[in-house]
């Protein structure tokens, strides 16, 4: 008889109990969000668990210690006494309430998914550092958080830091709490999380601010252009635009080496932004643009879903993303989309990318990394259809099966 279902995404939550279902091999079937989960938790919370006869559980905490009781009473990831049990507690909730929410404080304004607020990111690095501090200082004196063997306190606080790590946390703070920075890795590489958290690339430096540019006021578009007002695309493209003189003479983009292409994008841009999408742009690009000799296609996710709240700050997170990737306006053209409504919603998106390697055109946003990028074989009909869909926005968005419609988005051009 099944345990019951485990509801998880790859929000960092999600992690330990994954982990923890796979190592004990439970019975535990994991879902993506359905209708079961919708009618059953209406705070739409990750993760969550359904068993036999009805029994609901939310929240991280005790979702992972009733999964290792059901697992193994005496495992020894719940300490060995009543003592212990109590730290595993006090450092579980400690990192869950005002660790991880206060990275999210700092990073969200910095990576455009909340409005930016320098008081706020102050404060929070402050409060940081504090709450930083108590835990170097148990780690400085033992190599776990409940002494000298891993429990599920560990597990837990480690996927917590998961983001500062990804986000803020670069040299100097690494050389500050060498402590912090041995023990992460070392729970990272346990057999409960090492198969189920992504590769956490450490940075040289907090990820910095980079405020939206000011677009220049478009010039008002002659008649046929007006009648296609809701489409996504009717500015003039950006890339016609001459950039301001440059005070100092800017590195070359590592794709310059690849000479100019048969096709060059300004012309694609034009077509796309004034004709109609469907009816001559899709076409044209098949016909003209798309040499897979010279270009390549790819989908692009965002990490994570989960962790995005209100559709049109998720529109201001891919926005934001856009800006930072200025400098491979002349390599690139794409749509990402934000699919299904608040609190329920992702992103997703297609671009067409100079060259066969996608990382010299997206490794200029220092937040690249929270995307996931997979090439796409052009020769295939479903490659072209998906491709058109995010370039046109006018069909829904499938997803595990599931038709989402298309709630905003923006174009990279």
């Amino acid at each position: 008889m099944s345990l019951g279902t485990l509801y998880v995404t790859q929000q960092t939550r999600s992690w330990v109990p994954k982990g923890i279902v796979k190592q004990f091999n439970l019975d535990v079937k994991l879902s993506d969000k359905d209708e079961t989960y919708h009618n059953s938790f209406p705070l739409n919370k990750i993760p969550a668990f359904i068993g036999p006869k009805g029994f609901k559980l939310t929240e991280v905490i005790a979702i992972s210690l009733y999964l290792i009781n059901i697992a193994d009473p005496k495992s020894k990831l719940l300490g060995k006494n009543a003592a212990e049990y109590a730290q595993i507690l006090k450092w579980s909730s400690l990192a869950n309430t005002e660790l991880l929410p206060t990275e999210a404080k700092v990073f969200k304004p910095l990576t455009g998914q909340s409005p930016y607020n320098k008081k706020q990111i102050d404060e929070g690095n402050a409060y940081l550092d504090t709450v930083n501090g108590i835990f170097e200082e148990r780690l400085a004196n033992f190599t776990y958080l409940v002494g000298e063997r891993l429990t599920v306190a560990d597990l837990l606080a480690a996927t917590f830091y998961v983001r500062g790590f990804e986000f803020l946390y670069g040299k100097e703070w690494r050389a500050k709490f060498p402590s912090i920075t041995r023990w992460f890795t070392t729970v990272l590489d346990s057999d409960y999380l090492k198969s189920i958290v992504p590769e956490v690339k450490f940075r040289d430096a907090p990820i910095e601010y980079q405020p939206p540019k000011k677009e220049k006021k478009a010039k008002a578009p002659a008649e046929p252009a007006a009648k296609k007002e809701a489409a996504p695309k009717k500015a003039a493209p950006a890339a016609e635009e001459e950039p301001e003189p440059a005070a100092a003479p800017k590195p070359k983009h590592p794709l310059e080496a690849l000479g100019k292409p048969k096709a060059p994008l300004d012309e694609w841009k034009r077509v796309y932004s004034n004709e109609e999408t469907r009816e001559v742009a899709i076409p044209w690009f098949w016909k003209n643009q798309y040499d897979p000799e010279e270009w390549s296609l790819w989908k692009v996710d965002y990490k994570y879903n989960d962790e995005l709240t209100l559709t049109f700050m998720s529109n201001n997170l891919v926005g934001g993303f856009f800006n930072r990737l200025s400098a491979s306006t002349k390599y690139m053209f794409g749509c990402l989309v934000v699919y299904g409504e608040n609190n329920n919603n992702g992103i997703t998106g297609a671009f067409l990318v100079r060259g066969q390697d996608h990382v010299p055109a997206f490794d200029v946003a220092p937040d690249w990394e929270s995307y996931e990028f997979t090439k796409l074989d052009g020769s295939k009909e479903e490659t072209k259809e998906f491709v058109d869909n995010m370039f046109a926005w006018d069909k829904p968005v499938e997803v595990n099966g599931e038709k989402r419609e298309i709630a905003d988005g923006k174009v990279f051009k």
